[in-house]
């Protein structure tokens, strides 16, 4: 039973974000949607919840429906508002009273602890704030749901609960999920939308499977182009020589024929259609400054604390080389972030707490999962300007370059989208010249484009990394080696695998 029906949609802003999109949502529909940073996701999803209007073309809902949309960010007017009340208010106002037993139900089936209930939106962490906006919707008992980047800010406990909860649902109940977490959409797709500016492209398959399909459908588009091509351009040549013997010969039955093979020239390549190109949302380019030292970073045995003085874990003997690609795992709070920000101020030369060392030689590249190395007061010109020996006009071709447009390279970085902040920051990485990354959450606001080249990138230079990640595609395709922080002590694993089963599993 078909629910909404797409129909030659497009829309435009500026330039187009995409054009004739036939898509039907259905029951027991799991589709995943997927394309770069800002072409046109979240615009489909509020086209599709009937918030926004598209350029071109129409979308017909089921009589009654109703439609349930998780968006990306919180609006500030929440900000102040509790999760409870938050929850509550999506409740028509006359119902409040009467079904805020709803609420209760639906915070119980998201494992809200009773100490989050009553916090205000904006003191939670930003994996509650994307749990309090699906929560606000679900109360409402939508018939569809669409979800927008729900994984951002998710632990790998919260993401495998949230796999777990969609898996739940009725068979037949339909999920519309973007996200560019390419584990998630394997585990909770089973159609796959590549959205794109000319000729979008549905497979009934989960991300991974569909992705392998799309690459061969390009693949054969492509030669297909390419025959066309040689055939048209084949047929032109012997339109060339018909005409100059005709010519020669006087024979009108030449010229006839010569005007017959150009005609089917012209139709051949009007009708040919080039292979997609993906317009790239900026490039990711790093670099390793190369260094001679054996141990980049060194952690001797002793202890771990956190700034008030609590005891987190302890630790062995360990150290970084040139090329060694580690990701430290653990459950949230066990102090992963607590060691990068340790292993920064060793490179920093601010102390050596827990006995970190780093070589003399060291240049850090460095980059935390809220991208606070950026001022969001400054704007992305002076930034480069000011930090890098960059003269103005080369700093605005390196910003062009990575997706920063001209005309964003002089407001401010806090007005940026999240897709355009992070590969800003992956400028600065590249600028620095480091020799070893410290990453905390990478790929965060990274599209899938983004994450493939980033990894590339890093396994390419060959340069000492110290990762956290919540990914597990990134984790799986960068690291080589893996600290596990478990039972308050730090320890090298040969994989991640049993780590990450078990933190998918886990319940709170």
């Amino acid at each position: 039973m078909t629910l909404i029906n797409v129909k030659s949609l497009g829309v435009t802003l500026g330039a187009p974000l995409f054009a004739n999109l036939d898509l039907t949502v259905a029951a027991g529909d799991r589709i995943g949607l997927v394309a770069a940073n800002g072409r046109g996701k979240s615009t489909l999803l509020r086209c599709l919840a009937g918030t926004a209007e598209a350029t071109t073309g129409d979308i017909t809902w089921s009589r009654g429906l109703r439609v349930g949309h998780v968006e990306q960010d919180v609006p500030e007017a929440f900000a102040e508002v509790p999760f409870r009340d938050l929850v509550l208010q999506a409740l028509p106002e006359e119902e409040r009273e009467y079904e805020a037993w709803r609420v209760d139900v639906t915070l119980d089936m998201l494992d809200v602890p009773e100490a989050l209930r009553d916090m205000p939106v904006a003191r939670l962490s930003g994996g509650w704030q994307r749990l309090a906006m699906l929560a606000r919707v679900w109360v409402t008992e939508p018939d569809v749901l669409l979800m927008d980047e729900p994984t951002n800010h998710l632990d790998l406990a919260r993401i495998g609960g949230l796999q777990n909860w969609l898996g739940g649902l009725t068979r037949d109940f339909p999920v519309v999920v973007a996200s560019h977490d390419r584990a998630f959409l394997d585990a909770v797709t089973n159609r796959t939308l590549f959205l794109r500016a000319e000729r979008s492209e549905v497979f009934s398959l989960p991300y991974s499977r569909a992705r392998a399909a799309l690459d061969e459908a390009d693949a054969a588009e492509g030669r297909r182009y390419e025959n066309e091509v040689k055939q048209a351009q084949q047929l032109r040549r012997q339109a060339a020589k018909l005409k100059n013997i005709g010519i020669n010969s006087g024979s009108d039955l030449l010229v006839v024929k010569t005007r017959q093979l150009t005609e089917r020239a012209e139709r051949i390549e009007a009708a040919a259609r080039p292979a997609h190109f993906e317009r790239s949302a900026g490039a990711i380019r790093l670099g390793n400054s190369g260094t001679h030292a054996k141990a980049l970073v060194t952690i001797g045995e002793g202890e771990i604390s956190a700034p008030d003085g609590l005891r987190l874990f302890t630790t062995r003997t360990l150290w970084i080389s040139p090329g060694d690609r580690v990701v430290v795992l653990g459950r949230n709070g066990v102090g992963k972030t607590r060691l990068v920000s340790l292993v920064h101020a060793a490179i920093q030369g601010d102390g050596a707490e827990g006995g970190i060392r780093a070589a003399a030689s060291v240049a850090l590249g460095y980059s935390d999962q809220s991208l606070s190395q950026l001022n969001g007061d400054a704007t992305p010109l002076e930034t480069v300007c000011n930090r890098f020996d960059v003269g103005d006009q080369a700093a605005r071709k390196l910003l062009a370059g990575a997706g920063v447009s001209i005309d964003m390279q002089s407001r401010r970085i806090g007005a940026l989208s999240g897709g355009q902040r992070a590969r800003l920051a992956m400028l600065n990485l590249r600028l620095s010249k480091p020799n070893f990354y410290l990453l905390d959450e990478p790929t965060n606001h990274l599209d899938i484009e983004g994450q493939e080249t980033l990894e590339e990138e890093l396994k390419t230079h060959e340069a000492g990394c110290l990762l956290v990640s919540h990914d597990r595609s990134f984790i799986r395709s960068v690291g080589n080696r893996f600290w596990l922080i478990e039972d308050r002590r730090l320890r090298e694993v040969d994989d991640p695998e049993e780590f990450l089963r078990a933190a998918l599993a886990a319940e709170d």
